[in-house]
């Protein structure tokens, strides 16, 4: 058949009665097939793309983001490590013994290292630090992230600034100060929380009327343990460098009484000449409603029994420490719980600090049968012997950044010398700034309180009568009054070693993570001739003047200070102690949101970027040598 015949006679149609043409089911399968199978492929490119293409698409763009942030944190590390570098050069050369002392001190593990940087990137990052608190509320209330959460808090903040779950867990790294010539203040840290700080609920601390009890029964385990290392490494009361510090708004069921008995003393208080500003100056007449058969102002029958109960227990708490010869540092708090805490403060040091009468006049020398004056026969017991233990026991806690302070101070000094007692000072410039400007919004420009210009406050934390806020607004307000303050102690060190008062009649914590404010402190104890220095500048002081003079830091915070002052001053005992916080997660996490914010605020001026790029140059120089 010629082709041409072939071709009309497929294109000729055929009629309708014509035979249809036989296909095999063999060939109708496939040819369904093939063209289902053109369908589908007709489909899949004439519609939108498909779930396979749009996930690869995120995929790479994923990838892409990853890769950009590593490059971009690869030239911030790099960048950090070189900066670091320099500031360390810098710091050794500062340094009395340069580079020697960073040979022989033991290196952390570069783990810590590398956890140091994480939280000071962190840190470094002001709006990361303002809605952290918020941040961990709201992970920690999803079911599973929870768990995620508070792992990853734990092996970057908790490990930075907590030395353990308990006690006993802090005791290796307390082991490890010590070995650095390294003190240690130890504290069972439970706080009240943010959202009570900032008139919220404090379902966590109330929600079970027992646990201030356990507070105080842990307080006490803490100054055992405590007293037993100490004894371990110490011969005597001498020189015994681990403290404790306790927080007065944790031994009570709410710290709302303290609160509202603050309200009280501030309106019953008696004015005092020369007058000192809000939270103002505690008088041995605070606790007398204690013992009153009748309750008035913002106090009811309920705050007064938990007060006595919460005197009852801080005699408890004392008395242990006395026994066991451990200093107790009585932390500061909020302003508004600052008159409360002052006012048993106070009480407490009237009872444990008492010093010994004075001694009578020796008796007139007498002469001998070779005419010359003998020598009389007494001698004055020491203070050991006396049964005194160390004095100061207790140390209040002077907050530079109030507007009080400096006054406050020059009183408390004047009544510890007529009250016949030891007076405890430890001076911070403060940790509580953000929260007392957001609890007093209303402030003037008036730059010194004074009574004329007090009024009643519109909001619902503050207790102040004042218009402005009680704590000085610009830093360097707080810097000028810390270091007017360390002038005035190491000026009454002096006097007190002048009297030659066997007992110590002023004890001194000096806690600061500022360079300027440290050297002062060992500039002003050369200058009062309370340290003798070296030609290489490192100063050496005597017991008498360590045991009055101790500089302290938060574990997890400037550890090129501490070190530098470790090097730069030589005493028997460690003469720099580090915060030591200690508590399960859920118990410190208050403490750690505010070690968030006080690296922000109170350390100020780059610091936290100062602690990165040094922790970046560490990291490169244990891995590249």
């Amino acid at each position: 058949m010629s082709l041409a015949f072939a071709s009309r006679l497929l294109l000729t149609p055929r009629p309708a009665s014509s035979r249809p043409l036989q296909i095999s089911a063999r060939t109708r399968v496939s040819t369904l097939r093939s063209t289902t199978g053109s369908y589908r492929t007709a489909a899949s490119s004439a519609g939108p793309p498909n779930a396979h293409s749009r996930f690869s698409t995120l995929r790479k763009l994923t990838a892409l983001g990853l890769l950009s942030g590593a490059v971009a944190g690869t030239a911030v590390f790099a960048s950090d490590a070189r900066a670091g570098a320099a500031e360390l050069k810098a710091l050794n050369e500062r340094n009395p013994v340069g580079s020697t002392a960073a040979r022989e001190r033991k290196l952390p593990p570069l783990s810590t290292l590398v956890r140091t940087y994480v939280v000071y990137a962190f840190c470094s990052v002001p709006a990361l630090v303002d809605c952290a608190p918020a941040l961990l509320a709201a992970l920690s209330a999803v079911p599973g992230l929870r768990q995620l959460t508070e792992a990853a808090v734990r092996a970057t903040f908790f490990d930075q600034f907590v030395g353990g779950d308990t006690a006993e867990d802090a005791l290796p790294l307390i082991e490890g100060l010590r070995e650095e010539r390294t003190g240690c203040l130890f504290a069972y840290s439970v706080e009240v929380d943010e959202a009570a700080a900032t008139g919220g609920s404090r379902s966590a601390v109330t929600s079970a009327h027992s646990i201030h009890k356990q507070i105080v029964a842990e307080t006490i385990h803490c100054i055992d343990v405590a007293a037993d290392y100490e004894d371990k490494h110490t011969a005597g009361y001498a020189g015994r460098r681990t403290w404790v510090a306790i927080k007065l708004s944790a031994m009570v069921p709410n710290a709302e009484t303290l609160r509202r008995f603050s309200q009280y003393l501030v309106a019953t208080r008696p004015q005092i000449e020369p007058p000192i500003a809000f939270p103002g100056c505690p008088l041995p007449t605070d606790l007398d409603v204690l013992s009153s058969s009748s309750v008035s102002g913002p106090l009811t029958t309920v705050d007064i029994a938990v007060l006595r109960e919460l005197r009852e227990d801080l005699i408890a708490i004392c008395t242990r420490a006395q026994e066991r010869g451990v200093r107790l540092i009585f932390d500061a708090e909020y302003s508004w719980y600052e008159p409360a805490i002052d006012a048993f403060t106070l009480d407490m040091m009237q009872r444990f600090n008492k010093l010994p009468a004075a001694p009578p006049p020796p008796p007139a020398r007498r002469s001998s049968w070779f005419g010359r004056a003998s020598a009389p026969t007494t001698t004055t017991p020491s203070a050991t012997d006396r049964g005194l233990g160390v004095q100061p026991l207790i140390y209040a806690t002077y907050q530079a950044y109030l507007r009080r302070t400096p006054e406050y101070l020059a009183q408390s000094i004047a009544a510890a010398r007529a009250g016949n007692y030891s007076l405890g000072v430890k001076l911070v410039r403060g940790a509580y700034h953000p929260h007392e400007l957001a609890a007093h919004p209303l402030s003037s420009p008036s730059p010194s309180p004074s009574p004329e210009t007090s009024q009643t406050p519109t909001h619902s934390l503050s207790i102040s009568p004042d218009p402005y806020p009680p704590v000085w607004e610009e830093k360097t307000d707080t810097d000028e009054r810390y270091n007017a303050c360390v002038r005035t102690l190491v000026a009454a060190v002096r006097a007190d070693l002048d009297s030659d008062a066997r007992t110590p009649t002023l004890g001194v914590l000096f806690g600061t993570h500022n360079w300027e404010s440290a050297n002062l402190i060992v500039d002003e104890l050369v200058r009062q001739g309370l340290g003798v220095p070296d030609a290489r500048g490192v100063v050496s002081v005597g017991d008498d003047i360590a045991e009055r003079v101790t500089m302290g830091q938060l574990f997890g915070m400037t550890a090129a200070l501490t070190n530098y002052l470790v090097d730069r001053i030589q005493s028997s005992s460690p003469f720099v102690i580090k915060y030591v916080p200690y508590g399960r997660l859920a118990e410190v996490m208050p403490y750690l949101s505010r070690r968030a914010i006080e690296n922000k605020s109170v350390l100020g001026n780059g610091a936290a970027e100062e602690e990165r790029r040094r922790a970046a140059a560490e990291i490169v120089a244990r891995i590249f040598g």
